[in-house]
C-alpha cells in the first residue's frame, strides 16, 4: 500500500467520526454547550499552577481586600488570593467528583451484572443494596469519613459507596431485560462461556444507560464533596476546596462577598454543566425522549 492510499484510508476512517460528532452537535446543541462548559472548567483547573498565585500564601497586611487588578477576586480573612484558591479548589472538587464517579460506576456495574445474570445471588446482593439505599447519601458519607479518617483518598471512597446501589439497580434492570433475549440464549446454547456471553452480548446494552447515569452521579458527587468540606469532614483545611472556602467565608459575607460568591458560582456552574450534559446524552441516546422533545 502506498503512502497516498494509506492517507486516503485514514481520512475515510476519520470522516464518519467527524460527521457523527457534527451531527450530534447539530441535533443536540445542549450536549455541545454543556461539554464545552465542563471542558473549560476542567482546563482552567488543570492549568491553575501556570497562571494562578500560591493558594496558601498568606498576607497579614491585605486581609479581606476587594477585587483588584492583581487580585481578581480579592483576598480572604487570611490574606490569601481568592481567585487562586477558587482555581485550585476546582482541581480538588473535580478530582474527587470524577474519580468517585468512576469508582461508583465500575463497582455498580460489577454488582449489577452479577445480580442480574446470576439468579442465585440476586436476592442477597439486592437486599444489601436496598439497605445502603435506605441511608441518606450525605449521612453515609459522613459516617464512613468519621470511621476511617480524612484525606482525599478516603473521601473518594466515602462518596463512591453511597452511589453504588443506584448504579447497581440500573445495570441489574438492563441485564434482566437482556439475559433472556434470543441472541443471548443462542450464545449460551452454542456453548459460549458466561464471561464471553457477558462481554459480547450483555455489557454492550449497559453502555448507554451508564453514560447518562454517570453524569447524574458526577453532579451528586461534586455536591457531596462540597457539602462534606463545608461541614469540616471533607478535605483537610489546608487544601483549598470549594466547600471549605464557602464555610470559612460565610462569616464575612457582608464585608467581602466575593470570598463566598466565587466558589459558590463556580460550584453552581460546574454542577449545572454536568447535569445539562446528562440531559443532553439522555435526549441523544433515548429514543423515547425524542418524541417528548
Amino acid at each position: 500500500m502506498t503512502v497516498s492510499s494509506a492517507a486516503i484510508d485514514t481520512v475515510s476512517m476519520t470522516q464518519p467520526r467527524i460527521s457523527g460528532l457534527s451531527r450530534l452537535a447539530r441535533r443536540h446543541p445542549l450536549v455541545l454547550f454543556a461539554g464545552g462548559l465542563l471542558t473549560i472548567v476542567t482546563v482552567m483547573a488543570l492549568a491553575a499552577p501556570l497562571y494562578a498565585r500560591d493558594p496558601i500564601s498568606m498576607d497579614a497586611f491585605n486581609l479581606l481586600q476587594p477585587p483588584s487588578v492583581e487580585m481578581w477576586f480579592g483576598t480572604d480573612n487570611l490574606g490569601r488570593d481568592v481567585f487562586a484558591r477558587t482555581m485550585f479548589g476546582a482541581r480538588v472538587s473535580l478530582l474527587v467528583g470524577f474519580v468517585s464517579t468512576a469508582g461508583a460506576m465500575l463497582t455498580g456495574l460489577l454488582v449489577g451484572v452479577t445480580a442480574g445474570y446470576s439468579r442465585g445471588f440476586d436476592n442477597v446482593i439486592m437486599r444489601i443494596m436496598d439497605g445502603l439505599m435506605s441511608i441518606p447519601t450525605i449521612l453515609l458519607a459522613i459516617a464512613l469519613v468519621s470511621l476511617t479518617g480524612s484525606g482525599i483518598g478516603i473521601l473518594v471512597v466515602a462518596i463512591a459507596i453511597p452511589y453504588v446501589p443506584t448504579v447497581a439497580r440500573l445495570v441489574r434492570s438492563v441485564v434482566l431485560g437482556v439475559r433472556d433475549c434470543p441472541y443471548v440464549v443462542a450464545a449460551q446454547c452454542g456453548g459460549a462461556r458466561p464471561p464471553k456471553v457477558l462481554w459480547r452480548h450483555v455489557l454492550p446494552s449497559t453502555i448507554t444507560p451508564l453514560m447518562v447515569q454517570s453524569a447524574n452521579v458526577c453532579a451528586g458527587a461534586i455536591l457531596t464533596e462540597a457539602s462534606l468540606s463545608f461541614l469540616g469532614v471533607g478535605v483537610p483545611p489546608d487544601i483549598p476546596s470549594w466547600g471549605n472556602m464557602i464555610a470559612s467565608s460565610r462569616l464575612y459575607l457582608s464585608i467581602a462577598p466575593m470570598t463566598i460568591f466565587a466558589p459558590s458560582i463556580c460550584l453552581a456552574i460546574t454542577v449545572l454543566a454536568v447535569n445539562l450534559l446528562g440531559d443532553g446524552l439522555r435526549d441523544a441516546f433515548d429514543p423515547r425522549s425524542k418524541g417528548r422533545g
